[in-house]
C-alpha cells in the first residue's frame, strides 16, 4: 500500500470511564504504533537516516544498565561487532570503569554515535581499524548483528581471526538445517534500539536483509576454540 494512495490515518480510541488517563494514552500509543505501518512506506536497510537516528536517541534515553555481567569479568579491552551507539558498553563500564570498548558499525551508525565517544569508547566502520585501536582484544562480543551483514561468513572468519581468549555471540539467527538461506525480516522502527521510543515518533515497518547460517557451520568456524556455554540463540567460546 503506498502513501500516495491513502489519506491521513485517523484512529478512534472510545474509552470507558473506569480507564485512567494514563492508560488510555498507553493504548493509543500502541494502537498507532501498530497501524501507522500499514500506511507508511518501510524503511529498506539498516543505514536509513530515520533507523540510525531511533537507535540514538533511544540509547542517549536509556536507563541505567545492570551492573553484573559475569562474561565480562576481568575484560580490558572489548570488540563489539554491531553494538550500536554503545549501549552494551554502559553496561560493562558499570562493572568496570576502566574497560576499553570498540564498537564496529555501519558508517552512518559509526558517525552518529561519534558524539558519544570518550577516551574509553570509540566508534569505527571496519573491524580491523577497531583492532588496531584496541590493541590487545580480550573479549569480541556480537549480538544480533552478524546474520544482517552482506558476507556473514567472511566476517565471522574476520572476527575469529582477532584471536581474542573470548567471544560471545547473542541473539543469533541459524538454522539446524545443513543449508542457509536469505531473506527479508521485517520488524518495527520503534522497537528498534534498546528501551522505549521517544514520544511523537511515527511508527514503520524496517525491511533488512538477512542470512540465516547453518549452526554447523557458525560452531566450525570457531576452529580453534571450545564452545563453553550455549542456550537457543546464545554461545561463548574461548581458546
Amino acid at each position: 500500500m503506498c502513501n500516495r494512495l491513502c489519506g491521513p490515518a485517523v484512529v478512534v480510541v472510545k474509552t470507558s470511564p473506569w480507564i485512567s488517563s494514563g492508560n488510555s494514552k498507553m493504548l493509543l500509543r500502541r494502537i498507532v504504533d501498530r497501524v501507522t505501518p500499514l500506511i507508511r512506506t518501510p524503511l529498506e536497510g539498516y543505514e536509513q537516516p530515520e533507523l540510525v537516528e531511533m537507535i540514538y536517541r533511544k540509547t542517549v534515553t536509556a536507563p541505567e544498565q545492570p551492573a553484573s555481567w559475569p562474561e565480562m569479568a576481568g575484560a580490558s579491552s572489548v570488540l563489539d561487532f554491531g553494538g550500536g551507539c554503545g549501549i552494551h558498553y554502559r553496561r560493562a563500564a558499570a562493572q568496570s570503569a576502566a574497560i576499553r570498548w570498540a564498537v564496529v558499525e555501519t558508517p552512518a551508525m559509526a558517525a552518529r554515535a561519534a558524539e558519544l565517544q570518550s577516551e574509553r569508547l570509540r566508534f569505527f566502520s571496519q573491524i580491523e581499524n577497531a583492532g588496531a585501536w584496541l590493541g590487545r582484544i580480550d573479549v569480541v562480543h556480537s549480538n544480533g548483528a552478524l546474520q544482517y551483514v552482506e558476507d556473514p561468513r567472511a566476517t565471522l572468519a574476520a572476527l575469529c581471526d582477532l584471536r581474542a581468549p573470548t567471544m560471545i555471540w547473542e541473539r543469533m539467527a541459524l538454522s539446524r538445517d545443513s543449508d542457509g538461506r536469505r531473506e527479508i525480516h521485517t520488524s518495527h522502527l520503534v522497537d528498534s534500539g534498546p528501551g522505549a521510543a521517544p514520544l511523537g515518533i511515527l511508527n514503520r515497518h524496517v525491511r533488512l536483509p538477512r542470512t540465516i547460517l547453518p549452526e554447523s557451520d557458525f560452531v566450525a568456524a570457531h576452529r580453534e576454540y571450545r564452545m563453553i556455554k550455549r542456550g537457543d540463540d546464545h554461545f561463548v567460546f574461548q581458546l
